[in-house]
């Protein structure tokens, strides 16, 4: 019995040496562990921050692009018909939102679903535009009924994306 003792004597204390030489190092490891992701959190950050408000930037050039002012002025060419102007409103508004697909990696998923839901009312608005035109209208017949229809509604999908956009960048930055 006294053998046990004696062994335990010098035993306990060890144990107890090494149990808190043990959770002293664990602690310190750990917090070095944080330490460090922090750091590569932090170096991400500053290489991803400018791509990001790259893509603000992108996404506000688009939805500016596709409004009804802007696109008709750009695309509309002498004696296009209505038809061929609605065929190539419908396809810049979709070249422009293609060619910006990517950026939804950087940007939040409501600013992307007011984007792209803003794309698609354009593309409405000029098929509707379109329909109330009769088979031998020109293209600035098909221009004055989008602005007319445009200036009708109280807010366009266009303009509520691109004061989200704006919103969530001054948060952001």
């Amino acid at each position: 019995m006294e053998d046990i003792l004696d062994i335990l004597k010098y035993i306990l204390p060890s144990g107890i040496v090494f149990a808190t030489a043990y959770f002293l190092l664990k602690a310190f490891i750990d917090n070095d562990n944080r330490k460090k992701l922090i750091e590569i959190k932090t170096n991400n950050q500053a290489l991803i921050n400018p791509i990001r408000l790259q893509a603000y930037e992108r996404i506000i050039l688009l939805l500016e692009r596709i409004s009804p002012g802007s696109l008709i002025m750009r695309v509309a060419q002498p004696n296009m018909t209505a038809f061929q102007f609605q065929t190539a409103l419908i396809q810049t508004i979709r070249d422009e939102f293609e060619h910006n697909l990517s950026q939804q990696i950087y940007i939040s998923s409501n600013a992307w679903e007011l984007t792209r839901n803003a794309k698609e009312e354009m593309i409405k608005l000029v098929n509707i535009a379109a329909s109330r035109l009769n088979d031998n209208a020109t293209a600035t017949d098909l221009g004055s009924i989008i602005f007319e229809l445009s200036m009708q509604k109280d807010k366009l999908p266009l303009n509520q994306a691109i004061e989200f956009t704006k919103k969530e960048v001054r948060q952001l930055f």
